[in-house]
């Protein structure tokens, strides 16, 4: 989910036939920004087909860190300014994003440190202190007592983190989660895309499927495809102030 993904994406320029899709997530919303220079506009250029799945990031710490509770982490990281690390795999990530969402609400300056490689081995040792990491890999080590969960960054508690807080409950309106949907070039036919759409909401709806969505520690996002792009032009605007407010360019 870094930075790369998005920066190449021959479906939008492709025939509107309905059978070539474009696999989106909050990485192309982040990268309208990030880029200086796309050879497509992502809201403009693509027509957005279906929501399917949000995966929330949890705020986890090395245990040597003295916090037990967000509050506690913000007095100490303002207690400490620019004296804390947090990792992540590459600038623009949802992980990357999400802290310097932190860092702007919260007041703080966590100095962030991409990694091409495994951020987990230097977490775990303390050299970095803190990550912003999805769900489904965070939880072994949370779980195993090798990291402190403080926080998930969706808007809602976690089935499967049930006792941690939202970090909303401590920074009003925050908010960040990976997400997952189809979109298709801008000339598919309108009948095309409503059929799709509504074959997709109907498959999120089937419980063996939305069961196995939400094992992956997720949660189904059925939308209807105004409500989807919607939802694709408030991400692209919220991430382009964090992005700027962060300063971070593509590698």
């Amino acid at each position: 989910m870094g930075s790369n993904s998005s920066s190449k994406i021959a479906p939008v320029h492709a025939s509107g036939d309905g059978y070539t899709l474009l696999w989106i997530t909050q990485t192309n919303a982040i990268n309208a920004t990030l880029y200086d220079t796309l050879n497509f506009d992502f809201v403009r250029d693509i027509q957005p087909v279906a929501g399917i799945l949000r995966v929330p990031a949890v705020m986890m710490v090395n245990p040597s860190v003295p916090a037990n509770t967000v509050a506690e982490f913000i007095a100490y990281a303002k207690a400490n300014p620019g004296k804390i690390n947090m990792s992540s795999p590459g600038i623009g990530s949802i992980n990357h994003v999400a802290g310097e969402l932190f860092n702007m609400m919260a007041g703080v300056k966590l100095t962030h440190i991409p990694y091409r490689s495994s951020q987990f081995p230097d977490l775990l040792s303390g050299q970095v202190q803190i990550t912003f990491n999805p769900l489904p890999s965070s939880l072994d080590f949370i779980r195993a007592g090798k990291l402190r969960g403080l926080a998930v960054t969706s808007a809602m508690r976690s089935d499967a983190l049930p006792n941690l807080p939202t970090l909303g409950e401590f920074l009003p309106g925050y908010e960040a989660t990976a997400w997952f949907g189809i979109g298709a070039p801008k000339s598919t036919p309108a009948a095309v895309v409503e059929k799709l759409n509504k074959e997709i909401n109907t498959a999120l709806a089937d419980a063996q499927f939305k069961g196995r969505l939400i094992d992956l520690g997720g949660a189904p996002m059925p939308m209807s495809t105004a409500q989807f792009g919607t939802f694709i032009e408030s991400e692209t605007e919220k991430w382009a102030k964090v992005v700027k407010f962060s300063g971070a360019k593509a590698e």
